[in-house]
């Protein structure tokens, strides 16, 4: 239990220490000279905003200043090798809020050892888990330098939730886990927070997670974030690609920009041409129409009319229209592409004339624009694209044909 006499002399002996009045060390910490009287006479303790600044200024750590006495300079400790346990319980306090749910399946909170999730479904006869990982990929390095730090979250958890809305699934619970090098209070709470919002505007909860401080591994103001997801969908309406045949139409939806891939040909760009990053594209820089969150696709696909008329869906991410349609197309049939009916972002025609990129490796690399394709029978394609065109533009691009080759690109994309 805190002894709030003793961690008011000590504050007041370290401050005596340093040369410092009342008045010099809150203006220091900016706040007023009552609240450092008040400390040091034990009438109150510093609160949690304020105690790793506090910590800093009088150079000791968090967990002395709590326990109210130094620690013997030869004795080892937590602190010592870069990790504060009393500040990050602090972190712990200060994230815990954003965890908080009206989702009543959410059986606990933060503090357990495990999260508890109610997957009771009495409308659902044979429910299967979808369960899916996901990272930002090099992405969160440009959102860290640029000040994308709650965006950076949003793009985890819609490609996350994306990746299992195209097999039929509803969002549930989502994990996240951040390992960072040392605990920055501000940026934690910060993507704590993003995660959250993120997955309240899925319609689905973050429900707990891990924050790894790894100092002798990473380096100090990296952070590296993923998230796990388990979602839940009637086995027999899962959306798998085995219901693709002949004649089916290929549906574009459309990309608001590069998602979250293509990131490390665009930094090498970047690295290049550094003054393209005030350039200007449809009346935005380079860098915020790059750092656009990724497109959340999940409320577009929940609500159509007759979900048997959607045969396969294809999340367009790494490995561009190709390395992701072929994932769902059955053996012996094939989707062909026509390129010249995508319709390319500008910033996609940017980055492929200053980079001097071929075509094929925009292909591969970029979704170009097309951020989901749905393979839907012929009878149904006006139907789904007039429901999808409610949310995101929606176009055919393609059919489904006998063949070896799952995927084969006809015509030439429009640079134009």
């Amino acid at each position: 239990m805190l002894n709030s006499v003793k961690i008011g002399n000590f504050i007041m002996d370290k401050r005596k220490s340093l040369g410092l009045t009342q008045q010099q060390l809150a203006d220091k910490l900016k706040v007023s000279f009552q609240a450092v009287s008040k400390w040091e006479n034990g009438t109150t303790y510093p609160n949690i905003e304020i105690l790793r600044d506090l910590a800093t200024v009088l150079d000791v750590s968090v967990d002395e200043i709590l326990a109210g006495s130094e620690r013997n300079p030869e004795d080892l400790s937590y602190s010592k090798a870069g990790i504060d346990i009393a500040y990050t319980d602090t972190i712990k306090q200060e994230m815990s809020k954003h965890l908080e749910t009206d989702d009543r399946r959410v059986l606990n909170g933060m503090g357990a050892f495990a999260s508890l999730y109610d997957i009771h479904f009495p409308k659902i006869k044979n429910p299967v888990l979808v369960l899916k990982s996901e990272e930002p990929g090099s992405k969160q390095k440009l959102a860290m330098e640029y000040g994308y730090t709650e965006s950076i979250c949003h793009d985890m958890i819609n490609h996350l939730v994306n990746d299992i809305a195209v097999m039929g699934a509803r969002p549930l619970a989502v994990l996240d886990t951040i390992v960072c090098g040392n605990a920055e209070k501000d940026t934690i709470k910060t993507l704590v927070k993003g995660v959250s919002d993120a997955c309240r505007l899925n319609e689905c909860s973050l429900v707990g997670g891990e924050t790894s401080i790894q100092p002798s591994v990473i380096e100090s103001g990296v952070y590296i974030l993923t998230s796990s997801i388990a979602g839940i969908a009637e086995k027999a309406k899962v959306i798998d690609g085995s219901a693709i045949q002949e004649g089916d139409s290929v549906l574009a939806v459309a990309s608001n920009g590069l998602h979250t891939n293509g990131y490390s040909l665009v930094r090498l760009l970047m690295d290049k041409m550094p003054q393209i990053k005030l350039d200007k594209i449809d009346g935005l820089t380079f860098i915020e129409q790059i750092m656009k969150p990724h497109t959340p696709y999940y409320k577009a696909i929940k609500d159509l009319p007759d979900k048997s008329l959607i045969h396969g869906m294809a999340h367009i991410t790494g490995g561009g229209i190709e390395g992701n349609l072929r994932r769902i197309i059955p053996d012996s049939l094939s989707a062909k592409i026509d390129l010249s009916k995508i319709r390319i972002l500008n910033i996609f025609k940017y980055i492929r004339n200053n980079g001097g990129i071929s075509d094929k490796e925009m292909l591969r690399t970029f979704n170009c624009g097309v951020g989901i394709c749905m393979v839907v029978s012929e009878s149904g394609k006006v139907m789904v694209m007039k429901h999808i065109n409610q949310f995101y533009e929606c176009y055919e691009i393609g059919r489904i044909e006998k063949g070896e080759n799952k995927v084969v690109f006809e015509n030439r994309m429009s640079w134009l």
